[in-house]
């Protein structure tokens, strides 16, 4: 199974159905020592996470097939790095961090 942890626009239904043709149902999850900032880039501003003891960032766990992932992947900027994390529920998921955080 693969797993993906969502704090930003993955959570938009609209998002979702671009990217992956459905709604995905998430569950509650927490990403500890790390922080929620936002990053300036061409169309906007965007979620991004970085590292921060002591801090957690609050999000989504949604189950993706491989192909998902690709689209995820596809969909996040440069500024992104996907990398594989222990979340606070103890689950190793995917996430998109900022590239400082990898």
């Amino acid at each position: 199974m693969i797993f993906l942890f969502s704090y930003g626009t993955l959570q938009l239904e609209r998002v979702q159905l671009a990217q992956f043709g459905r709604r995905l149902e998430g569950r509650p999850d927490a990403l500890p020592n790390h922080r929620l900032t936002t990053i300036k880039i061409t169309g906007g501003t965007f979620p991004i996470v970085q590292r921060s003891p002591g801090d957690e960032v609050l999000g989504l766990i949604y189950q993706l097939s491989p192909a998902e992932l690709a689209a995820a992947d596809a969909y996040e900027g440069v500024e992104y790095a996907r990398r594989l994390v222990t979340l606070k529920s103890g689950l190793t998921a995917w996430v998109y961090l900022s590239k400082e955080a990898a």
